[in-house]
């Protein structure tokens, strides 16, 4: 690794190492993003061979920041950072790690080290990084935990991708219904090692080990010694363990929860899941869903081009077909349009504008099915709400267009037809626009990965056929 001495980035002479600068301060800007000064420093460190100053700008970073600085560095930097962190900070880095870049940076990690690491980690967390490994690194490095460990994280992975079994931790706090507060507390005093590092609340179980309710640890620290578990426990959500972790977000979001049960077919209290768990699982649906509405995958810093082609393209080709469809209106009005030239021109505003408000009313229908908003019961009345919009929205469009075509072309009947098509058209585009996400939802498909090509193609087909049908009818 070497770099330009011509590199503005080099920041040797400006930020010696022996400044006393605070380091922290420097390595996040006010929006706590990495500043790419301090990007640049770990970088000149790196290309010094200084393994002391690298590993005090490293030390000077959250595990989080640490991961969020492997995202700006080559791979060749990535391995020397991993190098200088040790276990503890490997464990809270990797749980941060973007997956595409975590799997390129498990491929430097020896498998003694990542082992150490994983025993660190909660099982969830663990799971997930063991996932990511290959599977001759993976033989190794659950041959070199300690057994239990291996155990829990086998059964993780034994559970289907993005369910309540994989997202869970199987480390829980429980406690039996004859036990009182001072009993509980002792227990947590105890320092067992099998005791999660965080928790938010006691299970009560019964004898078969099913969840009968919770205490909140702030209503143990506020109760008497004396008091018994039944008493201040209060009723709990239990997750089944092969639900889709969409649906578990749903239940935290609507019920307000910090945590919950995770229990299997029989009931019994396997794991739990907690709302740092669930804040990850909104972003990463949200980002699925906006994502899929333009009908792209996430990229990545790291993606390849060939990649990215190949998820994106089979898309616009399927856009490109539509729209041939759409254009075809025109070749059916080719005589109306060279008789009057001024259809071409106005014709692209009618179904461009068609198109945002389409694009407008999708957007709200899907967030509102995703928010379980929108369903069976008052689709009706959400279908008529946005049909007046849009009559109202094509209406106030209409009265718009119409005196700015009055006063370019001074044709009175030309005015008519635009406003005529632009009532249409956004009419139209609001009905696509919530009946599309609806029918593809009823039929069992993800309404936010093609909804947007069929509004689009109804809203440029019904543009360019109310527009120039109209003006077949009142010009020529």
């Amino acid at each position: 690794m070497s770099r330009d001495p011509a590199d503005p980035t080099d920041v040797t002479d400006r930020v010696p190492p022996e400044a006393a600068e605070d380091l922290e301060d420097m390595a996040l800007r006010e929006d706590y993003a990495l500043a790419p000064e301090f990007v640049a420093m770990v970088i000149d460190a790196a290309d010094r061979g200084d393994a002391e100053r690298l590993r005090e700008l490293l030390d000077a970073l959250h595990p989080a920041d640490i991961a969020d600085l492997m995202g700006f560095l080559s791979p060749d930097y990535r391995e020397e950072v991993i190098a200088h962190l040790d276990p503890e900070t490997m464990a809270e880095f990797l749980s941060e790690l973007d997956n595409e870049i975590r799997e390129e940076v498990l491929e430097h990690v020896p498998s003694d080290a990542l082992a150490k690491a994983l025993g660190e980690m909660e099982s969830d967390d663990a799971a997930d990084v063991v996932d990511d490994l290959e599977a001759d690194k993976r033989a190794q490095v659950l041959a070199a935990m300690p057994e239990s460990e291996r155990i829990a994280i086998e059964t993780t992975l034994s559970y289907q991708d993005e369910t309540a079994g994989r997202l869970m931790q199987r480390e829980v706090v429980a406690a039996p219904q004859f036990w009182t507060v001072g009993q509980t507390i002792d227990h947590l005093r105890s320092g067992r090692d099998d005791l999660p590092e965080l928790f938010f609340d006691v299970y009560v179980v019964d004898p078969a080990y099913r969840p009968v309710g919770a205490a909140a640890v702030s209503q143990l620290l506020r109760a008497a010694p004396a008091t018994p578990l039944a008493q201040i426990m209060d009723p709990v959500t239990e997750i089944p363990v092969d639900m889709d972790q969409e649906e578990v977000a749903y239940i935290f979001d609507k019920y307000h929860l910090i945590s919950a049960p995770v229990v299997e077919s029989g009931g019994r209290l396997v794991g739990q899941i907690t709302v740092d768990d669930i804040v990850g699982v909104i972003q990463e649906e949200s980002d699925e869903d906006i994502l899929a509405l333009a009908g792209v995958s996430d990229a990545g810093r790291d993606a390849g081009v060939a990649g990215i082609v190949r998820s994106r393209l089979p898309w616009l080709v399927l856009n490109l077909a539509t729209e041939t469809v759409a254009v075809s209106v025109i070749g059916a009005f080719q005589a109306e349009i060279e008789k009057l030239v001024a259809l071409a021109v106005l014709m692209p505003i009618v179904a461009s504008l068609g198109g945002n408000a389409g694009t407008q009313t999708l957007a709200v229908a899907v967030r509102a099915l995703a928010a379980r908003e929108l369903n069976a019961a008052n689709a009706a009345r959400i279908i008529l709400r946005e049909m007046a919009v849009g009559v109202m929205n094509g209406a106030a469009l209409a009265a718009v267009m119409s005196v700015a075509v009055y006063l370019w072309f001074h044709d009175p009947g030309l005015s008519l037809t635009v406003a005529l098509a632009l009532i249409i058209n956004v009419f139209v585009a609001s009905v696509a626009g919530i009946l599309a996400p609806l029918a593809l939802e009823r039929l069992g498909r993800d309404p936010a990965v093609s909804s947007s090509i069929f509004v689009t193609f109804v809203t440029d087909f019904m543009g360019f056929l109310s527009f120039l049908g109209l003006a077949a009818m009142i010009l020529l």
